[in-house]
């Protein structure tokens, strides 16, 4: 499976949120799309990313951003996830495995030694038109200051 890059047109449709509403890149005419994947509803690392861009939602919002996250959890969830944390943005939730696998970000992961399958944290910043300006990759996110590494 390969992770979608710079120049690849990203799908109109990305899937439904926390209420079972359909969220389309269209909803969203002329701003710039932070779509974030992460592995896990409130684990301490998704927590600290998503509250980040919480935290930083007036900067994002007047730079032109949009804010929306996606994991693989269930609508009731990212429900519990959003009331618990305030967070003012939709989060995907893709049971499916639709776009993490149209993205390139679901695949094996280890830790302690043990393999599973996975999301990779990543952000893709999708422009107005459509198309990826930027990736960050699972190495290059820092969770507790994301905010910041997508609006420089």
């Amino acid at each position: 499976m390969t992770m979608m890059k710079v120049g690849d047109k990203a799908p109109d449709i990305l899937g439904k949120d926390q209420d079972g509403k359909e969220v389309k890149r269209s909803d969203y005419p002329g701003k710039t799309i932070a779509l974030y994947f992460y592995p896990k509803d409130s684990t301490p690392g998704c927590t600290a990313e998503a509250c980040n861009l919480r935290d930083n939602i007036g900067q994002l919002e007047a730079a032109g951003y949009q804010v929306i996250g996606v994991s693989v959890d269930s609508e009731a969830s990212h429900r519990k996830f959003i009331e618990k944390n305030s967070l003012p943005f939709p989060l995907i939730s893709d049971t499916d495995h639709k776009l993490v696998e149209e993205f390139g970000v679901w695949g094996e992961k280890s830790m302690c030694g043990k393999k599973y399958m996975g999301t990779f944290r990543t952000t893709f910043i999708i422009a107005p038109d459509g198309t990826i300006e930027r990736v960050f990759g699972p190495k290059e996110i820092k969770t507790k200051d994301h905010a910041a590494q997508i609006l420089a």
